[in-house]
Protein backbone atom coordinates (compact mmCIF):
# COMPACT_ATOMS: atom_id res chain seq x y z
CA UNK A 1 0.00 0.00 0.00
CA UNK A 2 3.02 2.63 0.63
CA UNK A 3 4.27 1.32 -2.69
CA UNK A 4 1.03 2.38 -4.11
CA UNK A 5 0.50 5.74 -2.80
CA UNK A 6 4.23 6.55 -3.58
CA UNK A 7 3.43 6.04 -7.62
CA UNK A 8 0.57 8.03 -7.58
CA UNK A 9 0.60 10.75 -9.17
CA UNK A 10 0.08 14.34 -7.52
CA UNK A 11 -3.06 15.14 -9.35
CA UNK A 12 -4.72 11.39 -8.32
CA UNK A 13 -4.72 12.68 -4.85
CA UNK A 14 -7.14 15.75 -5.30
CA UNK A 15 -9.61 12.65 -6.65
CA UNK A 16 -12.15 11.05 -4.89
CA UNK A 17 -10.97 7.96 -2.43
CA UNK A 18 -13.74 5.28 -1.93
CA UNK A 19 -13.75 6.34 1.98
CA UNK A 20 -17.14 8.46 1.78
CA UNK A 21 -16.47 12.08 1.96
CA UNK A 22 -12.54 11.72 1.52
CA UNK A 23 -9.88 12.48 -1.47
CA UNK A 24 -7.42 10.15 -1.85
CA UNK A 25 -5.32 12.71 0.05
CA UNK A 26 -7.53 12.36 3.14
CA UNK A 27 -7.05 8.56 2.97
CA UNK A 28 -3.01 9.08 2.71
CA UNK A 29 -3.34 11.49 5.51
CA UNK A 30 -5.18 8.97 7.68
CA UNK A 31 -2.95 5.61 6.75
CA UNK A 32 0.05 7.96 8.38
CA UNK A 33 -2.52 8.01 11.59
CA UNK A 34 -2.91 4.64 11.45
CA UNK A 35 0.94 3.67 11.22
CA UNK A 36 0.85 5.85 14.29
CA UNK A 37 -1.46 3.99 16.32
CA UNK A 38 0.55 1.11 15.40
CA UNK A 39 3.79 2.32 16.61
CA UNK A 40 2.26 3.38 19.79
CA UNK A 41 0.16 0.06 20.90
CA UNK A 42 3.16 -1.89 19.80
CA UNK A 43 5.15 -0.11 22.72
CA UNK A 44 2.03 -0.26 25.06
CA UNK A 45 2.24 -3.35 27.16
CA UNK A 46 0.17 -4.83 29.12
CA UNK A 47 -0.35 -7.57 31.91
CA UNK A 48 -3.99 -7.66 32.29
CA UNK A 49 -5.97 -10.34 30.90
CA UNK A 50 -6.86 -10.78 27.11
CA UNK A 51 -10.19 -8.64 26.42
CA UNK A 52 -10.17 -9.33 22.93
CA UNK A 53 -8.13 -11.01 19.20
CA UNK A 54 -8.38 -10.30 15.57
CA UNK A 55 -12.16 -10.55 15.24
CA UNK A 56 -13.14 -9.28 18.38
CA UNK A 57 -11.45 -6.44 18.14
CA UNK A 58 -14.17 -4.64 15.63
CA UNK A 59 -17.24 -3.10 16.29
CA UNK A 60 -20.04 -3.37 13.85
CA UNK A 61 -22.95 -1.52 13.00
CA UNK A 62 -25.16 -1.05 9.98
CA UNK A 63 -24.47 2.43 9.62
CA UNK A 64 -22.61 4.07 7.05
CA UNK A 65 -20.25 6.44 7.53
CA UNK A 66 -21.65 10.30 7.08
CA UNK A 67 -18.50 11.92 7.12
CA UNK A 68 -19.39 14.39 9.67
CA UNK A 69 -17.30 12.76 12.22
CA UNK A 70 -14.98 15.13 14.44
CA UNK A 71 -12.23 12.94 13.73
CA UNK A 72 -13.04 12.42 10.38
CA UNK A 73 -13.12 16.49 9.90
CA UNK A 74 -9.85 16.71 11.60
CA UNK A 75 -8.02 14.13 9.06
CA UNK A 76 -9.43 16.34 6.31
CA UNK A 77 -7.90 19.41 7.93
CA UNK A 78 -4.61 17.76 8.12
CA UNK A 79 -4.26 16.48 5.28
CA UNK A 80 -5.27 19.86 2.96
CA UNK A 81 -2.33 21.26 4.98
CA UNK A 82 0.30 19.20 3.42
CA UNK A 83 -0.14 21.06 0.16
CA UNK A 84 2.47 19.27 -1.93
CA UNK A 85 2.10 15.61 -2.17
CA UNK A 86 5.13 14.58 -2.11
CA UNK A 87 5.11 15.87 1.47
CA UNK A 88 2.85 13.17 2.42
CA UNK A 89 3.84 10.72 0.65
CA UNK A 90 6.98 10.94 2.39
CA UNK A 91 5.41 10.83 5.82
CA UNK A 92 3.34 7.84 4.92
CA UNK A 93 6.67 6.58 3.82
CA UNK A 94 8.76 7.04 6.81
CA UNK A 95 5.95 6.55 9.45
CA UNK A 96 4.72 3.22 7.61
CA UNK A 97 8.10 2.03 7.02
CA UNK A 98 8.59 2.48 10.77
CA UNK A 99 5.37 0.47 11.80
CA UNK A 100 6.26 -2.30 9.66
CA UNK A 101 9.81 -2.44 11.11
CA UNK A 102 8.51 -2.79 14.37
CA UNK A 103 6.17 -5.01 13.12
CA UNK A 104 8.70 -7.39 12.42
CA UNK A 105 10.26 -7.20 15.44
CA UNK A 106 7.17 -7.32 17.76
CA UNK A 107 6.73 -11.13 20.11
CA UNK A 108 3.22 -12.26 18.65
CA UNK A 109 2.54 -13.12 22.25
CA UNK A 110 3.06 -10.08 23.62
CA UNK A 111 -0.52 -8.43 25.28
CA UNK A 112 -0.68 -4.98 24.29
CA UNK A 113 -3.23 -2.63 24.62
CA UNK A 114 -5.15 0.26 22.76
CA UNK A 115 -8.69 1.65 23.11
CA UNK A 116 -9.63 0.18 26.09
CA UNK A 117 -8.52 -3.62 24.75
CA UNK A 118 -6.27 -6.02 25.77
CA UNK A 119 -4.96 -8.04 22.79
CA UNK A 120 -1.75 -9.86 21.53
CA UNK A 121 0.45 -8.10 19.58
CA UNK A 122 -0.37 -10.91 16.72
CA UNK A 123 -4.08 -10.35 16.64
CA UNK A 124 -3.77 -6.83 16.74
CA UNK A 125 -1.44 -6.98 13.78
CA UNK A 126 -3.47 -9.08 12.54
CA UNK A 127 -6.58 -6.74 12.42
CA UNK A 128 -4.68 -4.42 11.25
CA UNK A 129 -4.42 -6.28 7.57
CA UNK A 130 -7.85 -6.08 7.34
CA UNK A 131 -7.99 -2.46 8.24
CA UNK A 132 -5.33 -1.71 5.29
CA UNK A 133 -6.51 -3.92 3.26
CA UNK A 134 -10.11 -2.22 2.81
CA UNK A 135 -8.35 0.75 2.83
CA UNK A 136 -6.09 -0.36 -0.17
CA UNK A 137 -9.55 -1.14 -2.07
CA UNK A 138 -10.48 2.60 -1.26
CA UNK A 139 -7.27 4.34 -2.12
CA UNK A 140 -7.75 2.75 -5.99
CA UNK A 141 -11.85 2.72 -5.97
CA UNK A 142 -11.33 5.30 -8.33
CA UNK A 143 -7.60 5.21 -9.97
CA UNK A 144 -8.07 2.06 -12.03
CA UNK A 145 -4.14 2.58 -13.00
CA UNK A 146 -3.25 2.19 -9.40
CA UNK A 147 -1.66 -1.03 -7.58
CA UNK A 148 -4.66 -3.42 -6.14
CA UNK A 149 -4.18 -4.98 -2.87
CA UNK A 150 -1.91 -8.14 -2.93
CA UNK A 151 -4.48 -11.28 -3.21
CA UNK A 152 -3.28 -13.25 0.02
CA UNK A 153 -4.35 -9.60 2.05
CA UNK A 154 -7.76 -10.20 -0.03
CA UNK A 155 -7.98 -13.91 0.74
CA UNK A 156 -6.94 -13.43 4.64
CA UNK A 157 -9.54 -9.74 4.81
CA UNK A 158 -12.32 -11.55 3.57
CA UNK A 159 -11.71 -14.62 5.97
CA UNK A 160 -12.28 -12.43 8.77
CA UNK A 161 -14.97 -10.50 7.46
CA UNK A 162 -16.81 -14.28 7.38
CA UNK A 163 -15.84 -14.51 11.02
CA UNK A 164 -17.24 -11.06 12.45
CA UNK A 165 -20.40 -12.06 9.88
CA UNK A 166 -20.88 -15.47 11.44
CA UNK A 167 -21.54 -16.71 7.69
CA UNK A 168 -19.82 -17.58 4.51
CA UNK A 169 -20.21 -15.47 1.62
CA UNK A 170 -20.86 -17.45 -1.89
CA UNK A 171 -18.31 -18.97 -3.39
CA UNK A 172 -18.95 -17.61 -6.42
CA UNK A 173 -18.10 -13.85 -5.19
CA UNK A 174 -14.15 -13.15 -5.55
CA UNK A 175 -12.69 -11.51 -2.37
CA UNK A 176 -12.48 -7.92 -3.60
CA UNK A 177 -16.56 -8.20 -4.02
CA UNK A 178 -16.99 -10.11 -0.82
CA UNK A 179 -15.45 -7.17 0.78
CA UNK A 180 -16.85 -4.22 -1.09
CA UNK A 181 -20.28 -5.27 -0.55
CA UNK A 182 -19.71 -6.63 2.50
CA UNK A 183 -18.63 -3.24 4.09
CA UNK A 184 -21.16 -0.98 2.00
CA UNK A 185 -18.44 -0.20 -0.30
CA UNK A 186 -20.70 -1.18 -3.26
CA UNK A 187 -24.25 -2.50 -3.40
CA UNK A 188 -25.08 -5.79 -4.47
CA UNK A 189 -26.27 -6.48 -8.23
CA UNK A 190 -29.62 -8.19 -8.80
CA UNK A 191 -27.98 -11.67 -8.81
CA UNK A 192 -25.28 -10.87 -6.47
CA UNK A 193 -28.20 -9.97 -3.61
CA UNK A 194 -30.05 -13.55 -4.40
CA UNK A 195 -27.09 -15.28 -4.27
CA UNK A 196 -26.49 -14.01 -1.28
CA UNK A 197 -30.11 -15.05 -0.10
CA UNK A 198 -30.75 -14.30 3.68
CA UNK A 199 -27.08 -12.54 4.49
CA UNK A 200 -27.97 -9.98 2.10
CA UNK A 201 -30.71 -8.38 4.43
CA UNK A 202 -27.91 -8.14 7.31
CA UNK A 203 -25.41 -6.02 5.10
CA UNK A 204 -23.68 -3.89 5.74
CA UNK A 205 -20.94 -4.95 8.24
CA UNK A 206 -19.34 -1.28 8.75
CA UNK A 207 -16.59 -1.63 10.64
CA UNK A 208 -14.72 0.52 12.98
Amino acid sequence: MRAAVASLPDQDFAKPSGCRGWLVRDLACHLVIDAQDVLITLVTPSSAALTHDAITYWAVSGELPSGDDPLDALIVRLASAYEDPALLKFHLDDVGAAAGRAADLADPGMRVSTQDMVLTAGDYLSAYVLEWTLHHLDLVAHLPSAAPPPAEGLTRTRQMLEKIAGAAFPSSFSDEDVLLVGTGRRSPTEAEAAGLGALAARLPFVLG
